[in-house]
C-alpha cells in the first residue's frame, strides 16, 4: 500500500487560479526534522575530529547513540510519515524504483520513497555499527583491539559516502520532480503534484 497523492487532474470545474495556488501537506514533524538536522552535524562533527579532537569526537558519538535511540523511539511512536510501518513494503519496492529510475520514473510519495528508505534503513544500520564499535574501542576490554578499530572505521567511512549519496539523490530527486526536498525537510511541507 503506497500513501498516494490526490492529484488535479481533469477537473474542468477548477478555476484556473484554483489549479496554480499552492497546495502542501504536513510531512515531517519537527523532532523528525530536528534530529535529522542534528544528526547531519554531528556525523560531520564526528567525521573532522578523531584523533585531533578526542573529547568532541566521544561527547558527539554519545549524542549520535541518544539521536538513534530517540528515532528508534520515534519510529513506532512518532508522526504517521516518522513511523517505520511502510519500511518493508518500500525496501521491497526498492529495486523495481531504482530500475524505473534510469528512465525518469519516479513515481510520487509523500513521505519516503523507496531508495530513500533504502538509504534510511542502511545509514541508520552504518550508523549502529560506527557508534557501536566506537564506544566498545574506549572500554577496558576492547581498547586496542584491530577488529573493533576497523570496523569503526569502515562503518564511519560506509556513513559518509551515505551521507553524500543521500544529499546528491536529495538534489536529483527534486529536480527530477521540480520540488525543494531540502526546504521540505526544513519546514516539514511538501508540495502536491499537480499544484505549483
Amino acid at each position: 500500500m503506497t500513501e498516494a497523492v490526490p492529484e488535479a487532474r481533469g477537473e474542468p470545474s477548477r478555476a484556473p487560479a484554483d489549479r496554480t495556488a499552492s497546495r502542501q501537506v504536513e510531512v515531517w514533524d519537527l523532532p523528525l526534522r530536528l534530529w535529522h538536522w542534528v544528526l547531519a552535524v554531528c556525523v560531520l562533527v564526528a567525521w573532522f575530529t578523531p584523533t585531533v579532537y578526542d573529547g568532541l569526537h566521544r561527547i558527539v558519538g554519545y549524542a549520535v547513540i541518544a539521536l538513534l535511540a530517540f528515532r528508534l523511539v520515534w519510529g513506532f511512536w512518532g508522526s504517521r510519515y516518522s513511523r517505520f510501518r511502510m519500511v518493508g513494503v518500500r525496501l521491497r519496492a526498492a529495486p523495481s524504483y531504482l530500475w524505473n529510475l534510469r528512465r525518469g520514473i519516479s513515481g510520487r510519495y509523500i513521505g519516503l520513497n523507496p531508495a530513500g528508505t533504502l538509504m534510511l534503513v542502511a545509514l541508520l544500520l552504518s550508523l549502529a555499527v560506527s557508534v557501536i564499535t566506537g564506544a566498545m574501542s574506549v572500554t577496558a576490554t576492547f581498547f586496542g583491539v584491530w577488529w573493533i578499530e576497523d570496523t569503526h572505521a569502515y562503518a564511519s567511512d560506509a556513513v559518509i559516502v551515505l551521507a553524500v549519496l543521500h544529499v546528491v539523490g536529495v538534489v536529483l530527486m527534486g529536480l527530477l520532480q521540480r520540488e525543494n526536498l531540502i526546504r521540505a525537510m526544513i519546514t516539514g511541507r511538501k508540495r502536491i503534484r499537480g499544484h505549483s
